[in-house]
C-alpha cells in the first residue's frame, strides 16, 4: 500500500472539501495520485447523495434579506440535523444562496435552483456539493420574493445557539418600519394564513363552515340557532387564520386591524416560513 502524507490528505481536504478519512482512503485507493483520487471522491459522493436523497431534511435555517425597502427575499435550506445546521458551509451555502437570489432577481424556486451562483455552477450544484461535503441531505426549501410597497424582515431564533428557525416577510402599503417590525412579530408569533377575510378560499371556508354547522347539531342545538352559532364559530375561525382580526400581542385588548387603523396603514402581504412545518 501506497504511503500517504498528511500533505496529501490536507491537499485534496482543501480541493474537495471532503472528510480526512475519505480524503485518506481515496489516495490509497488512487496510489497517491491527486487527480484521481478527486474523481473518486467525486463518485463516491454522488453515490452518497443518492442515498441521501431518500431521508427527510426537516432542520436547517431561514434566511432573509431587503434590499432597500421595497424587495425582499426569504429562503429555507433544509438538512437531517440541527448539529449540522450550526456548520459553517452550510450556513455559507444558505448565504451565497440568497445572494445569488437577491442578485439575479429571480422569482420562483425552480428557477433559483436553475440559476448560476459562480460561473458554471448552479444554485442546484452548489446545494449537492454542500451535502457532499457535510454528508446529509441538503436541500432548498420554499423560497419567496415580494415586490413594492415597504417591506421588512423578521428572522427568530428558537434556540439562541441555532441559526433562524422562523422568518417573516412582511409588505406594507407605506413605509413604516415600527409597525412593520411589530407586525412581522406577529406574523412569526401568530401564524396567520390570510391578511383579510377575503383572502380565505371559498372552498376552504365552505368546509369550515359545514364542519361548524356539523359540531354545532352533533351538540343537539335547536334548528333555530344553528346558523347563529354557526357564524360565531366562523368569526372565531377568522381570529385564528386571518391577520387583520388576530388579537395584537403586544397588547391584546386590540386587534391588528386596529393597530393598523391608528396609523393609516395597510397590509398588503406576508411571508412566514418555519423549520418543520410545510
Amino acid at each position: 500500500m501506497v504511503n500517504v502524507t498528511a500533505a496529501d490528505v490536507k491537499r485534496l481536504r482543501e480541493l474537495t472539501g471532503a472528510g480526512m478519512m475519505d480524503c485518506k482512503k481515496c489516495l490509497e485507493e488512487a496510489a497517491g495520485n491527486i487527480d484521481k483520487a478527486v474523481e473518486l471522491l467525486r463518485l463516491k459522493g454522488a453515490k452518497d447523495v443518492t442515498k441521501r436523497a431518500q431521508r427527510v431534511a426537516a432542520n436547517g435555517l431561514v434566511a432573509a434579506e431587503v434590499v432597500g425597502t421595497s424587495t425582499g427575499v426569504l429562503l429555507e435550506l433544509n438538512c437531517e440535523t440541527d448539529f449540522v445546521a450550526k456548520n459553517e458551509s452550510f450556513q455559507k451555502a444558505a448565504a451565497d444562496i440568497l445572494a445569488t437570489a437577491v442578485r439575479t432577481g429571480v422569482s420562483d424556486r425552480l428557477a433559483l435552483l436553475g440559476t448560476e451562483i459562480t460561473p458554471g455552477v448552479t444554485v442546484q450544484q452548489r446545494i449537492e456539493e454542500a451535502s457532499v461535503t457535510i454528508k446529509e441531505k441538503v436541500e432548498l426549501g420554499r423560497f419567496a420574493r415580494l415586490q413594492g410597497g415597504y417591506i421588512a424582515s423578521y428572522l427568530h431564533r428558537s434556540d439562541p445557539s441555532l441559526p433562524p428557525a422562523v422568518g417573516v416577510l412582511v409588505q406594507l402599503g407605506t413605509e413604516n418600519a415600527q409597525l412593520a417590525k411589530d407586525v412581522a412579530q406577529q406574523v412569526a408569533a401568530m401564524r396567520p394564513s390570510y391578511v383579510s377575510e377575503g383572502d380565505v378560499p371559498a372552498d376552504v371556508l365552505e368546509k369550515e363552515r359545514r364542519i361548524a354547522e356539523q359540531i354545532t347539531r352533533d351538540e343537539g342545538k335547536p334548528e333555530r340557532t344553528i346558523q347563529t352559532i354557526v357564524e360565531g364559530r366562523l368569526k372565531a375561525f377568522f381570529k385564528d387564520v386571518v391577520l387583520v382580526d388576530q388579537a395584537y400581542v403586544k397588547d391584546p385588548k386590540k386587534t391588528i386591524s386596529q393597530l393598523l387603523a391608528e396609523t393609516g396603514a395597510t397590509v398588503r402581504s406576508f411571508v412566514r416560513f418555519k423549520i418543520g412545518e410545510a
